[in-house]
């Protein structure tokens, strides 16, 4: 095997001995898989996770959706109504999109940064058997009595008082066991990428996917560590009579308010910034031009990072808090629109005046952009107090919410899911049916949420079970519901299309869209070692540079040594 300081020639130096040497090992079964090392299976695991735990929360959402369908329904009682609320927020939340980007995390950045492996494989693995742990700790929470408390379980509501059964000890169980596994793989993403680059990858030549999970380990650091402190607070208050939270006992709720938030909304950057990492690579591939404003890019991720932990406070807009210290995260929220904007506008900058090939990861990622935009322009509306008094606990923040987290970000993953399927399994994804999914999903999705803003702003509380005939309610919640279930034939149509393209799709080869990033350099899939030769990199579109390189060593060749195929541009 070549020495990592080596760069070769040509992409046809390189081909022959990958597929030569380089295919994956014959699977072993699943013991391979429960005890492997490997990122790249780490990464499909969690994704296979990720995929189970969503469907699972995508059930409770429709159940509740299906409770709302129509006034005074009888469907689920409060109780479970409660129930189902509080597992499917936390599941989606702690389970599905934390956990996702760790998933392509793991597939995606040693291969990008040149990388054999991450810097702690034994620990990597750790990292996803906790949040299984985890998942298997709140769920085992059905067999007795599951928690009501809403996924931010506050305080007093989450006290023994209120919530006498084990419930909410599961809850803080499972996620103490999901933020350690958050915790632990944020670890190995920074000694990874801060230590395993290939050379001549400095930090200005990182694929912007790598800077996103970079900050986005910083958050879990920072953030996540906080919140399993306060964790351990709510637990010592239930099971050993601390005085933490219970006003009674002279605690504060404000208290838990402050520190859940605290985590609560750099939370949502942690699960943003790598869907917006996957738009920065997908982007340029098809849009056939350098990604715009490249450092402009990497600094907003920087900067929203650095915002998302000072706006914490806009979510208590309607608690007892001084004006002056109400403008302060009035200010702040509105300025984390600035780097976001950022990154909007330079998306916009690639795509303008590109050579524009809509294939279904680009359609995904457009249609991402503009769902986004609606939530963020929504949040904007939110930052200012006065307009978050009349607002706050309505179905409007729900309507918000969704519009950020899910058609956001879940429309960003679908399209890197698109984008980087080829290179995880060897199969193309059917293009027909991911342009199905993605106009039924598109169409369900604002069916669902659009009508949710109208029905906030015209009085509906969030987190009730029901609403009475003729309140004005019933049209908007029966398009809610209908559109909930187009969402879901989407997802049977994205399930379908993964398991048929894993058996009969069409073969991807080692680089199907001609990328720009070095986890193209290798074959699909990648074998264990990753890389037989570690390239050197020499810009921010490695790949680019090895096709040039490769067509201008062909050019002067003697013309009777060309053999017939090589008239083309090499690729991988």
């Amino acid at each position: 095997m070549a020495t990592t300081g080596y760069a070769p020639r040509t992409l046809k130096d390189t081909q022959p001995e990958i597929l030569m040497h380089g295919l994956p090992e014959r699977r072993k079964g699943w013991i391979d898989w429960v005890t492997t090392t490997d990122h790249k299976k780490i990464g499909i695991l969690y994704l296979y996770t990720c995929a189970f735990f969503f469907l699972v929360g995508g059930v409770e959402a429709l159940l509740m959706r299906i409770q709302l369908g129509a006034p005074d329904n009888t469907f689920l009682d409060p109780t479970t109504y409660n129930q189902l609320f509080t597992m499917h927020g936390t599941t989606m939340i702690f389970w599905v999109v934390v956990p996702i980007a760790a998933g392509f995390g793991n597939y995606l950045v040693p291969l990008m940064i040149g990388s054999r492996d991450m810097a702690f494989p034994r620990l990597n693995m750790l990292s996803w058997w906790l949040l299984v742990a985890g998942g298997v700790v709140l769920y085992a929470s059905i067999f007795y009595d599951p928690p009501a408390a809403g996924w931010t379980s506050y305080a007093p509501l989450s006290s023994t008082a209120f919530s006498p059964s084990h419930g909410i000890d599961a809850w803080i169980l499972g996620l103490h066991l999901a933020g350690l596994s958050s915790i632990l793989g944020a670890i190995n993403f920074i000694a990874t990428i801060h230590n395993m680059r290939a050379p001549g990858m400095s930090l200005s030549r990182m694929p912007l996917f790598v800077w996103t999970i970079l900050i986005y380990a910083y958050l879990i650091l920072i953030a996540i560590g906080s919140f399993t402190a306060t964790l351990a607070m709510l637990l010592v208050d239930r099971q050993f009579d601390g005085t933490f939270f219970d006003p009674q006992l002279g605690g504060s709720p404000l208290l838990w308010q402050h520190l859940f938030w605290f985590m609560g909304h750099p939370e949502v950057y942690i699960m943003v910034l790598p869907a917006f990492g996957m738009v920065s690579e997908i982007i340029p591939v098809f849009a056939r031009k350098p990604i715009f404003g490249y450092r402009a890019l990497a600094a907003a991720t920087a900067a929203i990072g650095f915002f998302g932990l000072l706006v914490w406070g806009h979510h208590m807009f309607a608690v007892p808090i001084a004006v002056g210290v109400l403008g302060f995260f009035m200010f702040s929220s509105l300025m984390v629109a600035v780097p976001t904007g950022i990154k909007i506008f330079n998306w916009l900058a690639t795509l303008w005046r590109g050579n524009i090939e809509f294939r279904v990861p680009l359609l995904f990622v457009v249609g991402a952009i503009a769902q986004f935009v609606i939530g963020g322009a929504t949040g904007v509306i939110l930052a200012v107090f006065p307009v978050d008094w009349q607002l706050t606990d309505t179905y409007f923040v729900v309507a918000h919410m969704h519009h950020v987290l899910f058609g956001g970000v879940l429309f960003m993953v679908l399209g890197g899911l698109y984008f980087w399927f080829p290179k995880m399994s060897g199969r193309m994804l059917s293009e027909t049916w991911g342009k199905v999914t993605f106009w039924l999903l598109l169409i369900g999705f604002n069916l669902t949420f659009l009508p949710q803003y109208s029905a906030g702003m015209s009085g509906m509380p969030r987190r009730v079970n029901e609403y009475t005939s003729g309140s004005g309610l019933e049209g908007y919640n029966l398009a809610s519901t209908i559109g909930s279930f187009v969402i879901a034939l989407a997802i049977a149509v994205t399930l379908a299309n993964i398991f048929w393209s894993l058996r009969k799709g069409k073969k991807a080869g080692p680089d199907p869209w001609r990328a720009n990033s070095l986890e193209w350099f290798t074959t699909s899939p990648p074998p264990d070692h990753n890389f037989d030769v570690i390239p050197t990199v020499r810009s921010l579109e490695p790949m680019k540079d090895y096709r040039r390189r490769a067509l201008e060593q062909e050019e002067e060749l003697p013309e009777q040594d060309v053999p017939p195929s090589s008239a083309e541009p090499a690729t991988l």
